[in-house]
């Protein structure tokens, strides 16, 4: 069987697990989710055409491994909120659209975007600082990632990770044998981001994008040079400037005592009410009901519709659950089952990512490839360590599944990327 057959085939397996769990949430009767399932796959169908017509040798797995995804990130949306289940299926069409849009622009040679290297660095630095202008940008739960454009509410830090991914592809690609021989002056470029990486701490308030953002550099700088010393400098400048931050920031030192103590014997100062209060009635809030619900899950989850997530008055009890907290939902109603099979999933996109980085020829489409797998698997990382309480929680997404309009935008661009790189890799020679 072709990689396009297996696609197809896989993406029909999708369909029925989305219209099965689509119905189940919803409590309609089994012939609507023949209809969920019909529709699902007709979104897919006409994107496994685009990638049969546009890259017809690209790797078979992604795409499917993307529409599970999606469907599980839509049943859990729609099951907590039916209108935001609705925007999200919105969402799901632009970024397909958006995806299929960008293999028929980029089918015949995507290294073109090599060129345009230095507009993506500068593009990448302006979303960046987005969030931190008065105007239009807006501070949610203590960090600043969110911009008001209109009646749209966009993340630009999301667009900002693939277009420095593709300046740092085509940079690194450019200076990689002078950068390998490691003299002192070649540190510039490592002091240069990691200077932007501490700016972006300072101005948003939020660790998360920085770590993500530095991380995905230090991984493609190793890949393009080699030189795991360059890794280990940046590690500790990175560390180096975030003790200096914690010092100097009150929200990084919020941050990291959540972490470290979500919980409190004796009461101590709430800064949302000017009391005293435990912390975990206080600050940590979020994390504790958000630990509570993955306890609550155990071990083959509470079924799906069946989680606890209001009281009995209605109010929600883990504040922003459809976005920093969706894996807590998950964990309930599918249990460490289910969660680890999610984990699973992205475990399995991020090797296939970097198969294809290690099958790919030319320097660019080496490092875009790995750049993007890299960049996937850290926010995989930060978004579901920081709900684990293995790393301080942070503000991003968790990919393809968390409520967004940017984020699944942002990753069927990745998706988009990774296709075209395999697909000139697997080109018959």
């Amino acid at each position: 069987m072709t990689p396009r057959n297996r696609e197809l085939a896989a993406l029909f397996v999708a369909a029925g697990v989305a219209g099965a769990a689509l119905s189940t949430v919803t409590i309609e009767v089994s012939h609507r989710a023949a209809g969920y399932g019909a529709v699902f796959a007709a979104l897919y169908l006409c994107a496994h055409v685009v990638v049969r017509r546009t890259v017809p040798y690209a790797d078979g797995g992604l795409l499917p491994l993307a529409a599970l995804m999606t469907a599980i990130g839509l049943t859990t949306i729609t099951r907590l909120d039916p209108q935001d289940g609705g925007r999200q299926a919105l969402w799901v069409v632009i970024g397909v659209a958006v995806f299929a849009a960008t293999l028929i622009l980029l089918r015949d040679d995507y290294r073109v975007l090599e060129s345009y290297r230095y507009l993506f660095g500068v593009a990448a630095v302006v979303l960046l600082l987005l969030p931190s202008l008065p105007a239009i940008g807006e501070r949610i739960n203590g960090a600043r990632l969110w911009v008001h454009v209109g009646p749209l509410q966009v993340q630009p830090g999301e667009l900002a990770k693939i277009f420095l991914i593709l300046f740092l592809a085509g940079y690194l690609r450019e200076k990689r044998e002078v950068l390998a021989q490691g003299r002192l002056k070649d540190f510039g470029p490592l002091l240069a981001i990691w200077g932007a990486a501490m700016l972006v701490i300072v101005q948003t308030n939020d660790l998360g994008s920085a770590l993500l953002n530095f991380g995905i550099f230090l991984a493609m700088l190793y890949v393009a040079t080699g030189r795991a010393l360059y890794v280990a400098a940046g590690a500790g400048l990175f560390a180096a400037g975030s003790a200096f931050l914690y010092e100097a920031l009150a929200h990084v030192q919020e941050r990291v005592t959540i972490w470290l103590h979500p919980w409190t014997d004796e009461r101590v100062y709430c800064a949302l009410n000017g009391k005293l209060e435990y912390r975990q009635d206080c600050a940590s809030y979020q994390l504790v009901k958000s630990l509570y619900s993955i306890a609550n899950g155990g071990f083959g989850g509470t079924g799906i519709g069946k989680g606890t997530f209001t009281s009995t008055d209605g109010t929600q009890l883990i504040p922003y659950l459809r976005t920093d907290f969706i894996y807590s939902a998950i964990a309930q109603e599918l249990g460490l089952i289910g969660a680890a099979a999610l984990l699973l999933l992205y475990m399995v996109f991020v090797v296939r990512g970097m198969r294809i980085a290690l099958r790919a020829e030319d320097g660019f489409s080496k490092l875009l490839a790995a750049g993007l797998t890299f960049g996937f698997a850290l926010q995989t990382f930060i978004i579901v360590g920081g709900v684990l309480r293995v790393v301080p929680l942070t503000g991003i997404t968790l990919p393809f599944v968390s409520y967004g309009g940017t984020s699944i935008v942002a990753n069927f661009l990745l998706l988009a990327g990774l296709l075209l790189v395999s697909n000139r890799a697997n080109y018959p020679k």
